[in-house]
């Protein structure tokens, strides 16, 4: 079992930047690939961004691709994802996944969920 614990949350005006962070723990963090998605009210949960392991390949949501940054420290074992420019159309609760296997671009492809952070863009 892998614990994700995310951080960073919270609420910020049109934009605004937000750093979230999610720290690993139970398993080798520099051998998983690694995912952000997120569930906005009244909609589906949607894919952010994923990295993999070796850092070989990053992807990110048409919707955020132009305004977003997934990272890694593996020394310190956290996963971040840097969004700027942020809109109220991004408020949602933001999800640190653990892929099960390369791409990490869905729920199916997750084998273990963070809690869950809020993100709140309002003015």
């Amino acid at each position: 079992q892998v614990q994700l614990v995310e951080s960073g949350g919270g609420l910020v005006q049109p934009g605004g930047s937000l750093k979230l962070a999610c720290a690993a723990s139970g398993r080798t963090f520099s051998n998983y690939n690694m995912g952000w998605f997120r569930r906005a009210p009244g909609k589906e949960r949607e894919f952010v961004a994923a990295l993999r392991w070796n850092g070989a390949s990053i992807e990110y949501a048409d919707s955020v691709k132009d305004r977003s940054t997934i990272s890694r420290d593996d020394a310190k074992n956290t996963v971040y994802l840097q969004m700027n420019n942020l809109n109220p159309e991004d408020t949602a609760v933001y999800y640190c996944a653990v892929g099960r296997h390369w791409p990490v671009g869905e729920a199916s492809d997750v084998a273990y969920w963070g809690q869950g952070t809020q993100v709140t863009v309002s003015s």
